[in-house]
């Protein structure tokens, strides 16, 4: 295999967490006698430019289908987070009713909606065609198609072009990132602004975020890698910001080259230093994470097999990605875990992959009164235990399991 920038071939394995099913393969009831199909999950550093990246075993297609699981619109958070966006980009940049908003991997319209609001004209670009519906349905329009070279190409010849062109948490959905970027390039205004939200990761190597690899996610991103990238493409980065969105992520800011209007911030080399002084850009940097992993799977395991032993009752909250890339890690099924409790009813009623535990909806727990709850959206961990404060009536307690196993 070699490495999808720089076509180094790929000999260092980062980390190796066995086989598993896609994390948003979820099961129905019929399903649960039927076979699964399993895929290595095996991630590379690339020796080279130092791009962390997965095989691409499960092909893109097959992720994204028409049955996607996956609705932005759930978290109460993540929309505030999303509204903040809005507006700092109409104030800083000055987007009104003459410019186009285009976003990539729109979902179902959660962030969008609030440009709709301002009146400025959007186009979303999206791949699931179910998702894609619950945005049209808010008269948002939307393009169901996977977004590269070829559309953009579509898109500019019939002088679609985008004045700001932004992705949250897709940058490490594509397979091919250097067409990914190569098509942002070719339907972005000439003074045009592009900003991306990805996972950074600095903070997975550094807070043991394991649970974030999965086969929906090909690249591991960090800004010392992804300016390379885009300035391979012709685009410079000229400002970032830190967020504290999904464990730790980078908003990277960017335009054409040649765009004289942006000059580039002390940000960009602040950032790139933070990086190179961890040794971001050192083989050895990478070395050692299969060990924090498997520290962390074995305290879970030996949390969980007490609890049973004690006739305790543990239950999971939020049936996200993540959360299935942990308990299959683990080896974790529904004798140690009676539940998981989601907002999505896209999610309910259905069996999370591999581990078949259910899912249910709030007021199971409620009905069960579980000791403990287990937060597999550890990210969410502040709204999560707002939300259910009310399980102290009983005694119940949350359990967060990553970077370590801390129980609150």
């Amino acid at each position: 295999m070699k490495c999808r920038f720089c076509k180094t071939l790929l000999k260092h394995i980062f980390i190796d967490l066995n086989n598993a099913p896609a994390s948003n393969s979820f099961l129905t009831k019929e399903e649960l006698n039927e076979p699964e199909i399993f895929y290595p999950l095996k991630v590379y550093t690339c020796t080279n430019c130092f791009l962390v990246q997965i095989d691409e075993y499960k092909k893109s297609d097959a992720i994204f289908n028409k049955d996607y699981v996956y609705f932005s619109s759930y978290s109460k958070d993540w929309l505030k987070h999303c509204r903040e966006y809005v507006d700092k980009m109409i104030e800083r940049f000055g987007f009104d009713s003459k410019s186009s908003v285009m976003e990539i991997a729109s979902n179902d319209g959660y962030l969008l909606q609030y440009f709709k609001e301002k009146n400025i004209p959007i186009l979303g670009i999206e791949p699931t065609a179910n998702t894609a519906e619950v945005a049209i349905n808010k008269d948002i329009e939307t393009i169901v198609d996977f977004f590269g070279v070829r559309l953009a190409k579509e898109l500019s010849s019939k002088n679609k072009k985008a004045d700001l062109l932004l992705g949250n948490n897709v940058l490490a959905h594509v397979p091919d990132i250097v067409d990914f970027v190569g098509g942002m390039k070719i339907i972005l205004k000439d003074e045009g602004i592009i900003t991306m939200e990805f996972p950074h990761l600095l903070q997975l190597i550094n807070n043991n975020q394991f649970d974030t690899i999965y086969h929906e996610h090909f690249s591991y991103l960090s800004f010392y890698t992804v300016k390379k990238i885009f300035e391979s493409a012709g685009l410079k980065l000229f400002d970032v910001e830190e967020l504290s969105t999904h464990g730790g992520s980078l908003r990277i800011y960017a335009t054409h080259t040649q765009n004289e209007l942006q000059n580039i911030l002390p940000t960009v080399q602040m950032l790139l230093n933070k990086e190179m002084q961890a040794g971001i850009d050192t083989i050895k940097y990478y070395s050692g994470f299969t060990q924090k992993a498997f520290n962390a799977k074995v305290q879970l395991l030996d949390f969980l097999i007490a609890q049973k032993k004690q006739n305790k009752k543990v239950a999971a909250y939020g049936a996200a990605a993540k959360g299935n890339t942990l308990l299959n890690y683990c080896g974790i099924k529904n004798d140690l875990i009676n539940f998981v409790v989601d907002a999505n009813p896209n999610k309910q009623n259905k069996y999370l992959p591999a581990s078949h535990i259910p899912v249910v909806d709030e007021s199971e727990i409620k009905k069960m009164k579980p000791d403990y709850i287990l937060i597999l959206p550890w990210n969410l961990k502040s709204e999560i235990t707002t939300q259910l404060n009310y399980i102290k009536e009983w005694g119940g307690r949350f359990v967060i399991p990553i970077p370590e196993i801390e129980i609150l």
